[in-house]
């Protein structure tokens, strides 16, 4: 086969007929790997060198073998990879589509191989260039030491999760600046960014590079800092700075699933775990992070605008199982915010893996477990539906294919029946995604909010947020728009952003819509402007208030019960976000599952380092508040007796005085023993289980 029929190309290809009924019964030939038209390609060609590859799942034990063979039949690396591609992708859409093989064995494979690939191409960097300039350096204290280049895949390729005709999204970051050795001759010498920029073309030839083997994969760049206008490495250095100037909130969702994937030395080392001190502070704020949902809002509408755009001369191209309507990516958006806004105060939470994520976000309460399991099956489904259309021709397309043909064998390996079986499971998952990713985004059924102040939208008729606030208080009962109207010209208020403000305004305007309708009472709304007030500069709040429409409904109600709630989320503002549960007002205090949940989170901030003490105790108190105020509001609700609201007061204090003691005795240096013998005698109130809420521990420790 000559250049020109490459395996991307669709010379000499077979057609199957494509006159099919879509509701005509499929049988077991129509599911055959050879309908694809990309595998009749590789066996046309690649005949000779199939039996390279080991029976069974690709896993990179078995790449490695093949690759080993493709070079000892004379095949330089490039073209060595090239080809153990086309031999793994045919065997990937065999065990697929005629055996069933689970969506992880494909991913899996696929992601392998990318990291077989790219270990294999900075490998072959490094050596070239260290002829020829040196290797790249930097002094340290302990004398000259090798600067390192990480390559970062991005997206699903650092969540292990690639599909099988992607291209892969990097970042190339190195360790330190400096400057190489020189060459043989002490020639040559060049700066470590110099030497990283021409590894990094290196490193694209050898994998992105299309010759007539095709290319290993296709590589974008343009996730990198400063996108397309950066420099095709940056430094750890340069891209802290970036972070903290010019980081946008899109790009912490981009970060969210990064993981270091070559030179492979460099993560089994662990050298690479540098990197993370970086990454968790950009990606994961330390308190909950409504201001997010915009941001996404934004991405996701040009996600949508440059969808449409697409499809503008090709109604065909809306049928997009990732980016359309209830596709893939709103899947991956629903589990990313839920993580971004979380992860911060719930490092349970910080996972790559999209069905893990799920999973996570089901345990922590913030997603039932039937939509957490109809999310899960329909990235499954729609995830094997995508696969399936890159088999037909080795495109990197998610668009569903018009061909009957294609249609019933896309049917057929799915296990459907018939077409139309196929095409209405397809609907049913997209119905159910787009709905749950509207909920939470802010679509039709947006928390049950209606009317004013429920729209993201800024002032009405090009008004500033200050202007619109003083046409607000018209429509405002005296006493609160008396209040109120003091915001116009408070220094708080005018040193937040204008969209900030504009949030603000739309609380107002949403609770004077609540007190016409009588839902909330006058009391209420001046005691939650009295609570606000302090907290104007913390914008995450107005944000979490102005997203979710439910929590600032309750939080009216509790202000309007009493007074102590609004005292203790003044101290304690961060524990508004409880309101948002749905379970509040219904479960009780269960120490088993408190102390569980502390386990799981110091586990997740061990797995970083991040488990110092004073991240602990801001765990502990963090912990701590967030039960004392659910007890607080189901008090205030009157779920809970004062009998009741003593024990589950008493039964918290005794969880965090056990967690304390055991974590204490873990971080001990020097222990007697493994279990220590001590105790810890609870006098008073804490002794006869009878904790107020202003209640002290009067405690003595006996060993």
């Amino acid at each position: 086969m000559t250049a020109s029929h490459s395996p991307g190309s669709t010379a000499d290809d077979t057609p199957l007929s494509s006159n099919v009924n879509p509701c005509a019964p499929l049988s077991e030939r129509d599911r055959q790997a050879d309908h694809s038209r990309f595998v009749q390609r590789v066996r046309r060609r690649y005949s000779a060198e199939l039996p390279c590859l080991p029976a069974g799942e690709p896993v990179l034990a078995s790449m490695q073998v093949c690759l080993a063979d493709l070079r000892g039949r004379g095949l330089l690396m490039p073209a060595a990879l090239r080809v153990l591609r086309q031999l793994v992708m045919e065997r990937l859409v065999v065990l697929d589509c005629e055996q069933g093989a689970p969506l992880a064995v494909i991913t899996r494979a696929v992601t392998e191989l990318a990291e077989l690939a790219l270990d294999e191409a900075c490998k072959l960097a490094c050596a070239d260039l260290d002829e020829l300039h040196g290797a790249p350096q930097f002094d340290t204290a302990q004398g000259t030491q090798r600067a390192q280049l990480w390559v970062i895949g991005m997206g699903k390729l650092g969540a292990r999760e690639l599909n099988v005709s992607s291209d892969i999204d990097l970042i190339y970051v190195y360790d330190q600046d400096g400057e190489t050795a020189g060459n043989a001759q002490g020639r040559n010498r060049i700066s470590n960014h110099e030497y990283f920029g021409k590894a990094v073309k290196h490193i694209y030839n050898t994998v992105g590079d299309t010759t007539e083997h095709g290319n290993v994969f296709r590589v974008d760049l343009a996730l990198r800092p400063n996108g397309n206008s950066g420099p095709s490495a940056v430094s750890l250095g340069a891209l802290e700075e970036y972070f903290l100037v010019q980081g946008r909130e899109w790009e912490r969702f981009a970060w969210l699933k990064s993981r270091v994937i070559a030179p492979l030395s460099c993560v089994k080392d662990r050298s690479a775990s540098a990197l993370r001190g970086t990454v968790l502070p950009f990606v994961f704020r330390r308190y909950l992070d409504y201001g997010v949902f915009d941001a996404l809002r934004t991405l996701h509408r040009q996600i949508r605008d440059h969808a449409s755009k697409r499809a503008a001369g090709n109604p065909g191209r809306s049928n997009d199982v990732k980016l359309s309507r209830g596709g893939i990516r709103e899947i991956e958006f629903t589990v990313q915010l839920l993580q971004v806004v979380r992860g911060g105060q719930f490092p349970e939470l910080r996972t790559r893996p999209t069905l893990d994520a799920l999973q996570r976000l089901c345990k922590a309460g913030l997603m039932p477990q039937a939509t957490a399991t109809a999310l899960a099956q329909a990235y499954e489904f729609l995830r094997r539906v995508e696969h399936r259309i890159q088999y037909l021709d080795d495109q990197q397309t998610h668009v569903m294919p018009t061909r009957d043909d294609d249609l019933a064998w896309l049917a057929a390996t799915l296990g459907f029946a018939d077409v139309c079986a196929f095409l209405h499971a397809l609907d049913a998952h997209r119905e159910l995604v787009a709905q749950e990713f509207d909920t939470l985004l802010g679509g039709p059924t947006h928390g049950g909010c209606s009317g004013k102040g429920c729209s993201n939208k800024n002032g009405a008729n090009g008004r500033s947020a200050v202007d619109e606030l003083q046409h607000v208080l018209g429509q405002l009962p005296e006493a609160f728009a008396a209040k109120v109207g003091q915001w116009r010209e408070h220094p708080r208020v005018l040193a937040l952003r204008e969209d900030t403000r504009a949030r603000l305004v739309r609380l107002v305007q949403r609770t004077g819509a609540w007190l016409d309708e009588g839902r909330v009472s006058e009391e209420a709304a001046l005691r939650m402007a009295d609570w606000i007030e302090p907290l104007l500069r913390r914008e995450s709040y107005l944000a979490l208030l102005q997203e979710r429409p439910s929590v600032h409904e309750r939080l009216l109600r509790l202000l309007g019960a009493a007074k102590w709630p609004a005292r203790y989320l003044l101290k304690h503002p961060g524990v508004i976000d409880e309101l948002a549960s749905q379970q509040l007002l219904t479960d009780r205090f269960d120490a088993a599952q408190f102390e569980a949940e502390l386990e799981a989170r110091r586990a997740a901030l061990r797995s970083t380092g991040e488990d110092d003490e004073e991240a602990l105790l801001n765990l502990l108190r963090r912990a701590h508040h967030a039960e004392v105020f659910r007890t607080l509001a189901r008090d205030v609700e009157k779920v809970l007796t004062v009998e009741q609201v003593a024990d589950d007061l008493s039964a918290l204090a005794d969880s965090v005085l056990r967690t304390t003691a055991r974590w204490c005795w873990a971080r001990l240096k020097n222990r007697h023993r493994d279990e220590p013998s001590f105790a810890i005698i609870g006098y008073g109130k804490l002794g006869g289980k009878e904790l107020g809420y202003g209640s002290d521990l009067d405690i003595v420790f006996v060993y």
